[in-house]
């Protein structure tokens, strides 16, 4: 295959291997795989690219989720997805550009859910769901009959209808909301912190067992908000980035001992999930922009 037709589609391709693996690591070494099968002399014709790109992506990326499970066996806490940090957001700032970029990602939140889909299951989701293929192509790239697709694509749809937080509709909305929850932290006003947030919101944070997470999601105002004032205090030179978290409006935490990511779920003017990703092995792309600092903060913290 002509090497300009893998990098035409590349992007693409990422994308479904990115939501199938949670990992852009992943994402990455499956489609350069791919790429590498691509260059193989064949004497087949390939008539459609993409979809046989697709095909061998999608394969891949399935060979990796059927090991998953034996690796999260040995991870220590909570596991969460590699997060896609994107540009700075202002709550001022929601245009139809950023409609359309969100339209292309998909929520740390909901990449959570696909973890629990068998993987059969995620991938006929993804592709089906998210990417429009047609079942019968969806059929032919995870190797199974049209009959027996649809009932993966239908128990699938339950399953993440049942289990997907939701969002509130107003994009400006949920920026209000993250930005009021970021002022919370910097000023380490608990009260504050504690009126943006859910009667019964959910906390996770991995670590990775590399640096200091919890050991297990929680629930709770109270409980979470203790916790995160806990953490808050105890951390040095703290600044906040307002960046994108897979397309929503997300916070990057830099502080001495390192960096988190924080993606929130806003629903009803209140944010529901806090998911915090620590583990330094899974924010090598993250940088730091310009940030709001903590007042007092010493040299190094944030919701982690």
């Amino acid at each position: 295959m002509n090497p300009e037709a893998v990098a035409e589609h590349r992007e693409y391709l990422l994308r479904i291997a990115y939501r199938l693996l949670g990992s852009l690591d992943d994402a990455e070494e499956v489609v350069q795989e791919a790429a590498l099968r691509a260059a193989r002399p064949t004497t087949d014709v390939i008539r459609e690219p993409r979809a046989w790109l697709t095909r061998i992506v999608t394969n891949l990326a399935l060979d990796r989720l059927r090991s998953a499970p034996a690796r999260r066996e040995q991870y220590v806490g909570p596991w969460l997805p590699e997060p896609r940090v994107g540009d700075p957001w202002s709550p001022m700032s929601e245009d139809p550009g950023d409609e359309v970029a969100r339209s292309e990602e998909v929520s740390l939140a909901l990449l959570t859910v696909l973890e629990s889909l068998s993987p059969a299951e995620r991938a006929v989701f993804v592709l089906h769901e998210a990417f429009a293929l047609p079942l019968a192509e969806v059929a032919a790239v995870v190797g199974r009959t049209e009959a027996a697709t649809r009932q993966l694509a239908v128990r699938a749809r339950q399953h993440v209808d049942d289990e997907r937080p939701r969002f509130d509709p107003d994009p400006s909305e949920r920026a209000r909301v993250v930005a009021s929850f970021e002022a919370a932290c910097v000023t380490g006003d608990l009260e504050a912190l504690a009126s943006v947030l859910d009667e019964g919101v959910l906390l996770r944070a991995d670590g990775g067992g590399v640096v200091k997470a919890l050991a297990r999601p929680m629930a709770g105002r109270a409980r979470v908000v203790a916790t995160l004032g806990r953490t808050l205090a105890g951390l040095d030179d703290v600044t906040v980035d307002r960046r994108t978290v897979n397309g929503e409006p997300g916070l990057v935490v830099h502080h001495a001992g390192g960096v988190a990511v924080v993606a929130l779920v806003v629903d009803g003017g209140r944010i529901t999930q806090v998911d915090i990703v620590a583990n330094p092995d899974k924010l090598r792309r993250v940088s730091r922009v310009k940030a709001n600092r903590r007042p007092g903060s010493r040299s190094g913290g944030g919701c982690d």
